[in-house]
């Protein structure tokens, strides 16, 4: 049921846009200025068939600016509005960027723009990626993403992002030589990585069609993405933290039977479990970090356990602790243990002997403080380490076996 709510979240914000790019214009107006219409600001424009390509002048990771004239020598011009952060975009981008290299020789030149505010996008937006969406994390996603293709930054005013109309990432403009918009919309009909899934080549075709010296037989699709991440969404950020600070924290406890059976994992998630204490520094000091990946990865399949072995007579000092490092179980998490019936995530530890604590858990474990395992469904641990985790480690295991994509055995 959480997965479903993913698809719904980043499918609303995308029709959304649609439904506002197609509304009377009167209606827009009425609009306070920077107030979201329906999916773009009131002072942003929809960019139509025929219509010029508007001038920019942006920064890319090259640390250059650049310009259309830049480009003045291609056949076709192709702005694409990508993110950092966004799963359909991950997606698109293995068919985008054979493209790219396929038609450059012909005179296709594809110029891609974040226009994304690292403001406008909450936590648990980010539960796709290792990535946030700023301008130095632009710099090494493209280079792991392996970019042939300029990656520019509009994220701090968005006004190229309004200029074109972006509703969401992906999203097409493709140019032709007189720099004139002949098609608009999606990278082609799929929203997963294989490229096999794809039934429908929307901008392959237009950029065939074009360079044959045709017109496009299907000059403009929907855009189903990540809706863009507009500055204005601040105090929508502020209320979801404001939301997320009022959520209860929970403390149950358990004994080695019960570390056992969390270790056999029987679930669909991936169970990361941090052994800690709050007379261990190093697990204090680590704390934020990990309650800031369970928030991030939160709509996912996806919890962290945290199992205390503080003494069970210091058990409001653990709950203390928990609540004032606010360590929630997610919402939709919870509804979906709940329906499983399991209880808390945090746990107390009520056995005296530790070697049974490290048998049922990890016997791999030398029994220092802290001790992370990430168990996958099934019970196998995919990863282990003893000692304070380094954050960006941590984070890039868990997002290695979630991935980056939606793939089509998960429901939503």
């Amino acid at each position: 049921m959480f997965r479903r709510s993913i698809l719904t979240f980043l499918l609303v914000g995308a029709f959304a846009g649609l439904a506002a790019a197609d509304a009377p214009k009167s209606a827009k107006k009425s609009a306070i200025k920077g107030e979201i219409t329906g999916g773009l600001p009131s002072d942003a424009r929809r960019l139509q068939l025929g219509d010029a390509a508007p001038d920019f002048r942006l920064l890319g990771i090259d640390g250059r600016h650049h310009t259309p004239a830049d480009y003045r020598a291609a056949k076709l011009l192709m702005v694409v509005f990508l993110s950092n952060h966004c799963p359909y975009s991950h997606a698109a981008e293995t068919r985008l960027i054979p493209l790219a290299k396929e038609f450059k020789a012909q005179g296709l030149e594809v110029v891609a723009i974040n226009p994304n505010s690292p403001d406008g996008v909450r936590i648990d937006e980010l539960g796709y990626s290792k990535y946030n969406d700023s301008y130095d994390e632009m710099k090494r996603y493209a280079r792991d993403a392996g970019f042939p293709f300029p990656y520019l930054y509009d994220g701090d005013t968005q006004a190229i992002a309004k200029a074109y109309g972006c509703l969401a990432t992906p999203h097409v403009f493709l140019f032709d030589e007189a720099r004139t918009l002949r098609y608009v919309g999606r990278v082609d009909d799929s929203r997963f990585e294989d490229p096999a899934s794809v039934t429908s080549p929307d901008a392959r075709n237009a950029v065939v069609e074009l360079l044959a010296g045709r017109p496009v037989s299907k000059p403009s699709t929907p855009v189903v993405g990540c809706s863009t991440k507009w500055n204005t969404k601040r105090d929508d950020i502020a209320k979801a933290e404001a939301k997320w600070q009022s959520e209860p924290v929970e403390l149950g406890l358990v004994d080695a039977a019960g570390v056992a059976q969390l270790a056999r994992n029987p679930s669909k998630r991936f169970r990361l479990v941090n052994v800690w204490a709050t007379w261990c520094a190093p697990c204090v000091a680590e704390f934020p970090e990990l309650v800031s990946l369970a928030r991030r990865v939160g709509n996912r399949d996806f919890e962290l356990v945290t199992l205390s072995l503080d003494d069970p007579k210091l058990q409001p000092q653990v709950r203390a602790f928990l609540e004032k490092q606010h360590v929630a179980t997610p919402a939709r998490l919870k509804q979906v243990r709940a329906a499983e019936g399991l209880g808390p995530l945090n746990l107390l530890y009520t056995g005296a002997n530790t070697d049974a604590l490290v048998q049922a858990l990890d016997p791999a474990w030398p029994g220092p403080l802290p001790h992370t395992v990430l168990i996958a469904p099934g019970g196998k641990i995919v990863y282990r380490h003893t000692g304070a985790v380094d954050p960006q480690e941590l984070k890039d295991a868990v997002l290695k076996h979630l991935g980056p994509y939606y793939t089509p055995g998960e429901v939503r």
